[in-house]
């Protein structure tokens, strides 16, 4: 069984209320070619296509629950939590629990409310952008919905949450790139008043800072700041009246944050880092932030990366526990009060991942997430006086676990000697012996970023309809140590491909794949990955889907967005560089885009047409030259939607299309 204490940052910076209504838009007005974009009728023939009766529908595993993201008021006086209407709207309410009155307080309309949390006992923030766009924007209102206020109502720029101050509950404390659209600075807001005070100035263009070290009390204390395009550095002051001063100087290879710092009387300069400086995997250690060493190391795991350590405000910052993520997210309980609350946990949820999704501040009263890879997830309350647990809501009680397929770990080796790990979910016929159709299914990222063992509605979907799903976590993904991170440097469209084939190829030889019904299916890095196989190796795969996925490495990188800009040094060490005469040619060779005489697998492209990370562009140009040469490609474009879909609506007509166009080619 996994516990993981889900540390919230307030807000999931990715997902917004009620005051941006969406107007009604001239195509003039509308991104990219609006001539391109499949028709509903033509996207209404392609979800026709899928045919049969299936236990589950494709609105069973997308809807949005009726209720979910439950939060205690930091005493635990209020609940709080969003309940979807009857257009799909999903509205946040607080319920007193002392007479259980409810109140509705923020409204969602056009404009996603893309998350929430309290900042206080009186008063909660949200964040929103427009249309996808992700440029946040932070908001707030009081408990009985009095007093909303938009935060930060500046246009074009992107706010991101850096830290509460439990001890100033009025204020938190906030970056924005308000003044430079490229670099963020830090500002101390008033969440009752607005009022913002700038609290450094990030204007060396040469060294900008890329994130800062907040104490509990909101004093500055670090920072990490860029040089020479490539490399970082760690700086600290030993007080306010002194100068930051250098620690630690590392390149883009290696990580060094600051967790939290050391409050325990005398023990002013010490950390609690998570870094890799110095060894593979990534360790969770106590720094000397004035001798600039590590004291000790804490916590390790020979496999993989350790990323994590929760403390205890309550008691005096103690070390709860020590997380890692390997075929499965592993926590390890450090203090006698966690050993104590997660053997409670294991015992009333045997084979379950039990995510700690809120404690109050007296942690009293616990919100427990509980979920596997069958069981979506279900809200439990715990009272951690009374040692009882009652079941809040099932958040998708229409899915039976007993129905639902099992994500299996899995790890083959590469044909140059990798050890790659994966995940391969199995329908029921799989099980039995009976060899099926396979979806390959690539993260995005690519570097850093990997899947993981939980329930993904994605692969459910394709498992009731008879597909195994491969996830394959290939080189440059995050968390398998310095080595197999960089392994991936300078190979897209060529060894991170290959990763791909070599999973398939092992699916194939255990028995559990028809290899002539193999499909390809990513999005973001994962659609370019889509549309690299299906140049590359034609043979292996059926049919694609490139969802917000890019498709040319030139104007690819000619879009980003400004405040990408200080990341261009390591983009170009990590990616390619078109300066480098034998690198051009490796990214003209492994552009789709630029290789179009030898894509001619059926195809289904989606995007969001605001899409900040990938641009429209990236989907049109593949989807006009595919069509030039006489290929039928369907192309659905949702004018409401960035780098994926969240609206409902969109979500279940995408799964439905992508059901049809799969049916086509795997049945």
């Amino acid at each position: 069984m996994t516990i993981k204490f889900y540390v919230s940052t307030l807000i999931c910076i990715g997902l917004g209320s009620s005051v941006f209504a969406q107007k009604p838009v001239a195509d003039s007005e509308l991104p990219g070619n609006t001539a391109l974009p499949s028709s509903a009728e033509e996207i209404g023939k392609l979800m026709a296509l899928e045919t049969g009766e299936f236990s589950y529908s494709v609105e069973s595993y997308f809807a949005k629950p009726l209720k979910s993201d439950f939060q205690f008021s930091p005493k635990g006086q209020y609940l709080s939590y969003r309940e979807k209407d009857a257009n799909g709207k999903r509205h946040v309410y607080v319920q007193n629990t002392a007479d259980n009155s409810v109140t509705r307080i923020i409204e969602e309309t056009n404009e996603l409310v893309r998350g929430y949390g309290w900042i206080n006992d009186t008063s909660l923030v949200y964040i929103k952008d427009k249309g996808g766009n992700e440029n946040y924007q932070l908001f707030a209102v009081n408990l009985d919905g009095t007093n909303p206020m938009d935060l930060t109502p500046f246009d074009g720029v992107r706010v991101q949450i850096i830290k509460k101050l439990k001890e100033q509950p009025e204020f938190m404390i906030i970056e924005m790139n308000k003044d430079n659209p490229e670099v963020f600075e830090p500002y101390k807001i008033n969440v009752n008043t607005g009022e913002l005070v700038k609290l450094f100035n990030n204007t060396d263009p040469g060294k900008p800072v890329m994130g800062y070290d907040f104490d509990k009390e909101g004093n500055l204390r670090g920072y990490t700041q860029q040089v020479n395009g490539t490399e970082l550095q760690q700086l600290y002051r030993l007080s306010e009246q002194d100068s930051f001063q250098v620690v630690e100087h590392y390149d883009w290879k290696g990580n060094f944050s600051i967790s939290e710092f050391d409050y325990k009387p005398g023990n002013t300069h010490f950390a609690y880092v998570v870094t890799n400086l110095g060894r593979d995997k990534t360790v969770v250690a106590y720094y000397d932030l004035k001798n600039h060493k590590i004291e000790k190391v804490l916590f390790e795991n020979p496999e993989f990366d350790a990323d994590e350590i929760s403390f205890s405000r309550k008691r005096n910052y103690e070390i709860d526990y020590y997380g890692y993520e390997g075929e499965k997210y592993h926590m390890v309980p450090v203090s006698d009060y966690a050993k104590g609350l997660f053997k409670q946990f294991e015992k009333q949820f045997p084979a379950k991942d039990v995510y700690i999704a809120n404690v109050t501040d007296n942690e009293d009263k616990y919100l427990l997430y509980v979920t596997s890879d069958k069981l979506y997830g279900e809200y439990h309350f715990f009272d951690a006086n009374t040692k009882t647990f009652k079941l809040m809501v099932n958040l998708m009680p229409q899915l039976k676990e007993e129905d639902m397929a099992e994500m299996r770990p899995i790890k083959f080796k590469s044909r140059d000697g990798l050890t790659v790990y994966g995940y391969l979910t199995l329908p029921k016929q799989a099980a039995n012996g009976q060899k099926v159709p396979l979806i390959v299914n690539p993260h995005g990222g690519p570097y850093g970023v990997r899947d993981s063992w939980r329930f993904n509605p994605e692969t459910q979907l394709f498992a009731s309809r008879g597909y195994a799903t491969l996830q394959v976590n290939y080189r440059g993904s995050g968390g398998y140590g310095k080595d197999f991170y960089l392994a991936g440097s300078k190979q897209i469209g060529r060894n991170m491909l290959n990763d791909l084939e070599d999973g398939v190829k092992y699916c194939i030889e255990q028995g559990w794949v028809i290899p002539q019904k193999v499909a390809i299916y990513g999005g973001s890095y994962g659609g370019l990955a889509t549309l690299g196989s299906l140049i590359k190796t034609p043979e292996l795969y059926v049919c694609g889907i490139d969802y917000v996925g890019v498709s040319n490495l030139f104007t690819f990188v000619n879009s980003f967005p400004a405040y990408w800009k200080p990341f261009m040094a390591q983009f170009y060490a990590q990616w390619y560089d078109a300066e480098n005469p034998e690198e051009k040619i490796i990214m003209e060779q492994v552009s789709p885009a630029l290789n179009i005489d030898k894509l001619n697998k059926p195809l289904f492209v989606v995007q969001g047409a605001n899409d900040p990370r990938v641009n429209i562009n990236e989907s049109d140009q593949i989807v006009k030259a595919l069509r030039d040469k006489g290929l039928n490609v369907p192309y659905m474009v949702k004018y409401n939607e960035g780098h994926g879909f969240h609206h409902e609506e969109n979500r279940i007509e995408l799964y439905s299309a992508m059901m049809g166009f799969f049916s086509q080619y795997l049945k």
